[in-house]
């Protein structure tokens, strides 16, 4: 008896874990690289942009119907860096390849159509590298350079992008994410681990704390900040993690790994929340490719990408 009640248990754990996770292969060019992800909800598409070909695609959530959102190099697109969706706009942004002489862009795009609102780039003699973006419930736009101190916003009155905060304490930022009331910024550098910035004062509220570094994409879900850490050389300090704020959402108190580093965490770079649900590509194949020569190293290792569905609690 004890042996069939023990079976039913374990059935059902098994159940519940095949609950919390979806795994579905996407059809599309094996050779995209991709970076960005974003969900439409409504359409139930996910949109990803690539590296390797300067492009946006899209297919149903279940894999179906692959196409090209906006094609190759189009409306002056690059490798496709951070992307967001706001009502019916698609935020991308665009960096050149290889790094050196790079120039920016970020597109704003109508989500149905594929048509382009605007588009903002930088005219700077200095080195300037966007990374990845959050806007606010107003609009606003903030967006971090992973190769500098600066943290950008796109100025209402002149509509160019402009210097927001420039800080040797937030260098090299790369996951950015705002809190649900607009009051704080939360950056995640590279050199510092998680920065979080009072968005009026611009004032950085917290110490640098090297355990919270390593940090790709980053967003705020339920008074917690749920981040991909990627960039780790000890692979057991790599996977998903949420890190649990304190009431008044100024310090982080703990963390918590919620996908450990395995065959569902192969290099993921960013991700989405749609409810109670995280959506990454768990293979980007970022080691197979040469961003120098913007070049597959190994045609014959590469695979068909894998878009991970995981319930958060």
């Amino acid at each position: 008896m004890k042996k069939i009640v023990l079976a039913l248990i374990l059935i059902g754990l098994n159940s519940c874990n095949r609950e919390t996770t979806e795994l579905t292969t996407l059809n599309f060019e094996k050779d995209l690289i991709p970076e960005g992800i974003v969900i439409d909800s409504e359409s139930k598409t996910v949109f990803l942009n690539s590296l390797r070909k300067n492009k946006i695609v899209k297919c149903k959530l279940d894999g179906s119907s692959p196409t090209e959102f906006i094609e190759s190099n189009q409306y002056n697109y690059l490798s496709g860096f951070g992307m967001t969706i706001k009502g019916d706009t698609l935020f991308a942004l665009g960096n050149s390849l290889p790094k050196k002489n790079n120039t920016s862009i970020l597109l704003l795009l109508n989500l149905k159509t594929g048509s382009l609102i605007n588009s903002y780039s930088i005219n700077d003699s200095t080195f300037i590298y966007l990374n990845d973006l959050a806007i606010s419930s107003n609009n606003d736009i903030y967006i971090t350079d992973s190769e500098s101190n600066k943290i950008y916003t796109i100025q209402r009155s002149s509509g160019k992008l402009e210097v927001y905060l420039e800080n040797d304490e937030i260098a090299n930022s790369n996951g950015i994410t705002i809190s649900d009331d607009d009051k704080y910024l939360y950056l995640a550098s590279y050199k510092s681990g998680i920065r979080i910035i009072d968005v009026k004062s611009k004032r950085i509220l917290n110490e640098p704390n090297m355990d919270y570094t390593g940090i790709d994409g980053m967003k705020y879900y339920k008074n917690t900040l749920i981040g991909i850490v990627n960039a780790r050389r000890d692979t057991n300090k790599q996977g998903i993690f949420r890190y649990y704020l304190d009431e008044t959402k100024e310090k982080i108190i703990r963390k918590e790994k919620i996908v450990p580093y395995g065959e569902h965490f192969i290099i993921p770079t960013t991700f989405d929340i749609v409810g109670e649900y995280i959506f990454y590509i768990i293979n980007s194949q970022l080691d197979n490719f040469n961003q120098e020569s913007n070049q597959i190293i190994d045609n014959n290792k590469l695979e068909s990408y894998v878009l991970m569905k995981k319930k958060i609690e």
